[in-house]
């Protein structure tokens, strides 16, 4: 009788600019009760979280491990962009002695994921036709920072490039945008998309319209969604109005260049806490703004990820396909 070989045992790392969590998966199952959250300030580097987790769970015996980094990823190396931590397969192979290893971007992590988030937890904010089978998607981070990842189904199994799509310029349509985009390049003398889509950049848009009703003044991220919900500060409307305006054009514009005929998946706390706000200030509308392409942008469905383990449900597949 053939027994079944036992499932392998697997470390995954979800890497953010404040906090890391880290867990374990038999398979391709992950193992919820073994996730652990670590806060990065505390540590010197990644290879000490990860011996430290290690001796925690009483483990040293790991088949695979897999990390996700916020940051650009290139032959294996991981570069953190709002930490000073770079993270390569040798330091995932010395913390762990595991023979089959993988950095990865986040948003790779989380394109990986896809087709295996539960329903119940993708929320659809903008409506599209039901796509074929193996038609490319496209992931879209909206958090700390802002990225994107292309996601193909192919003959060889799932390709998730990575990209740099935050630090690609602002656009803009109107003067106003012009006036945004002057106030955001102090920053880093550039005005990047991330200078404004991002946790950081909704306090950037805030302080930006306060200094136009010549009432200057700034708030926390989160204090602008509280007042933005309660409705008692205009200027924090106005701020989200133009953040999820903003966004709904360059979501359109990233659509165009990747035609995701399976949807558009923002994921992302700054994304989940917008999503509420979409149709009232226009984010369909935006996202279909393009002219003479405005009805062939109805091709494309818009959903909202909030599974807040999807990055590390990605990094198994990726370590099992």
């Amino acid at each position: 009788m053939t027994q079944t070989p036992p499932a392998r045992t697997l470390l995954v790392a979800d890497v953010g600019g404040t906090n890391t969590r880290v867990a374990l998966a038999s398979g391709s199952t992950l193992r919820t009760d073994t996730i652990t959250r670590f806060k990065n300030a505390t540590y010197p580097g990644l290879e000490t979280v990860l011996r430290t987790y290690m001796e925690q769970q009483g483990i040293n015996d790991i088949d695979g491990a897999s990390v996700a980094v916020a940051g650009p990823v290139r032959d294996g190396c991981g570069v953190m962009t709002n930490l000073d931590w770079s993270i390569d397969r040798e330091t995932l192979i010395r913390a762990t002695g595991a023979e089959q290893v993988a950095v990865l971007n986040d948003l790779q992590a989380q394109g990986h994921a896809l087709g295996l988030i539960d329903d119940d937890n993708l929320r659809t904010v903008v409506s599209g036709p039901a796509p074929a089978e193996h038609a490319g998607r496209l992931v879209i981070g909206v958090g700390t920072g802002f990225n994107a990842a292309p996601v193909h189904d192919t003959l060889h199994g799932r390709f998730v490039p990575p990209s740099e799509s935050g630090h690609a310029n602002l656009p803009i349509r109107t003067a106003e945008d012009l006036r945004l985009c002057h106030f955001v390049e102090t920053a880093h003398g550039f005005p990047a998309i991330e200078d404004v889509l991002s946790g950081r950049g909704l306090e950037r848009v805030y302080r930006w319209h306060a200094s136009e009703a010549d009432n200057p003044a700034e708030r926390s991220a989160a204090d602008i969604m509280a007042a933005c919900n309660t409705g008692d500060d205009d200027i924090a409307r106005a701020a989200v109005a133009t953040f999820i305006r903003l966004l709904g054009t360059v979501c359109g514009n990233l659509s165009l260049v990747h035609l995701p005929f399976g949807g558009l998946y923002l994921v992302g706390g700054v994304a989940r806490a917008m999503a509420p706000h979409f149709q009232d200030f226009g984010f369909a509308e935006a996202f279909r703004d393009k002219g003479r392409f405005a009805g062939f942008m109805q091709n494309f469905a818009v959903h909202i990820v909030e599974d807040d383990y999807a990055a590390l449900t990605g990094l198994i597949a990726h370590l099992e396909n």
